[in-house]
């Protein structure tokens, strides 16, 4: 075989290799009666319940906060993520988390956060200190 082959099959295979890790990522979304039955990450699309109260003390631990969310099917679980408390949060209108369920509690290792704006929406993203 010439080198031209060697080159051209040395990035074919790279390329599936990109592909197949990339679709690891590639999620539907869930929610939290699905991510209860599943030991992989899961992305959960859902709102802030804001009338539950909001857990931040960056003195006691700038990477802990803990909220509670409701799902699309109207589910309400504690949420745990491992970061600071993004700013502006209560004005979330839309949370996208990726994480797994851990006893009763959802913890989140990224979150993507759609906040209303006057011109354009915004979208947020926040990830774990504790990694993926």
């Amino acid at each position: 075989m010439k080198k031209i082959h060697w080159v051209g099959l040395t990035l074919i295979i790279v390329a599936i290799g990109i592909l197949i890790s990339a679709s690891r990522d590639m999620s539907t979304y869930s929610n939290f009666k699905e991510a209860e039955k599943s030991s992989f990450k899961v992305k959960v699309v859902g709102q802030l319940s804001k009338d539950k109260e909001l857990v931040y003390e960056p003195q006691k631990d700038p990477n802990y906060f803990s909220f509670f969310m409701k799902d699309a099917e109207g589910v309400e679980r504690k949420v745990i993520l491992h970061a600071a408390k993004p700013q502006d949060f209560e004005l979330s209108e839309q949370l996208v988390l990726t994480g797994q369920m851990s006893g009763s509690d959802f913890v989140a290792s990224d979150m993507l956060m759609k906040c209303p704006s006057k011109y354009k929406d915004e979208e947020i993203y926040v990830q774990s200190k504790k990694g993926t």
